[in-house]
């Protein structure tokens, strides 16, 4: 018999599919690389993952992007080739042959995920942030996921922080995602080196994808642009948070994704006190780690699949 329930976290560079049972318990797991040559590479390549763990009766996926009811993304800039609309449950359902599946974004999944099992159980309005290649949050009001009209709600990477500011990859001018995205400083990284700017993110990275662990080795030398990138992430994040906690009056904010993995509470801890600084007046909540790591998509992402 193949596992009931497969959960897939897409990412913009990596996609972690692993098999969930009914109490958020994570099995067998496969990592693998973003393909970078299109929507239909990308669902060849998680169809492959499913048949590596056996297939399953029903699968759900997180993905970057705005999803409607009938699976189909848009909004992708960090995903080499989506041009919008891509029916991604459609293209998924001919890869795997199993009618059963259900998409959704990214960080929606990652939320249902720390809601259920992670580090906002027991609060039902929680905003949980995910710094990754973008940034987005999943918005969790009396116990159940907000995903507004156009599947928009949520989107703080795209909340302008400075007006006229560094371009975004949507296109926007001084968005969150532009100085807090894994893509967007590693873009500023590169324009500031070619310009003549001495930095060991550059010396560790070379050629390749800027990941979080770059950003993390070049902090440990001391490197100033690294510093100084990290320094623009965290007030932009915690402006967006301060933003939101006013607008729909949250009790906890997680903060989970890739670099805020590698770079570790002492991240999280800054970005709590840049939203408590912008906050003032005792308005300020809890701002924590996010509890379940990698595992927030897929374990939310199943939790997808089976209907929450």
């Amino acid at each position: 018999m193949p596992p009931a329930t497969i959960g897939v976290d897409l990412g913009g560079t990596k996609v972690l599919a692993a098999t969930v049972n009914g109490d958020g318990d994570v099995g067998a797991r496969v990592k693998r690389p973003t393909s970078t040559d299109g929507p239909e590479a990308v669902a060849a390549a998680i169809a492959e993952m499913v048949r590596e763990l056996g297939g399953a009766e029903r699968i759900g996926v997180g993905t970057p992007g705005f999803v409607d009811s009938d699976g189909v993304v848009g909004g992708v800039p960090n995903m080499v080739g989506w041009d919008p609309p891509v029916a991604l449950r459609t293209l998924l359902r001919e890869a795997t042959g199993i009618p059963h599946i259900v998409v959704d974004n990214d960080v929606n999944a990652g939320a249902l995920g720390e809601a259920a099992h992670g580090a906002a159980v027991g609060y039902p309005d929680a905003l949980c942030v995910f710094m990754g290649t973008g940034v987005g949050a999943g918005l969790l009001l009396d116990g159940r996921l907000r995903r507004g009209p156009r599947g928009l709600a949520g989107e703080i990477g795209h909340l302008v922080v400075r007006a006229g500011g560094r371009r975004c990859g949507c296109g926007g001018r001084g968005h969150v995602e532009a100085y807090a995205g894994r893509a967007g400083m590693e873009g500023e990284a590169r324009r500031r080196h070619a310009a003549g700017e001495p930095t060991a993110l550059i010396d560790i990275a070379g050629d390749d994808r800027m990941k979080s662990s770059v950003f993390a080795k070049a902090l440990d030398r001391d490197d100033p642009m690294a510093h100084e990138l990290l320094g623009e992430a965290v007030e932009a994040v915690g402006a967006a948070i301060a933003t939101a906690v006013m607008l729909v009056d949250v009790s906890v904010v997680v903060i989970g994704g890739g670099v805020a993995d590698k770079l570790g509470p002492h991240l999280v801890a800054r970005v709590g006190a840049a939203a408590a600084g912008l906050l003032g007046g005792g308005l300020a909540v809890p701002v924590v780690p996010a509890a379940l790591g990698d595992d927030a998509g897929v374990v939310g992402a199943a939790l997808l699949a089976r209907g929450a």
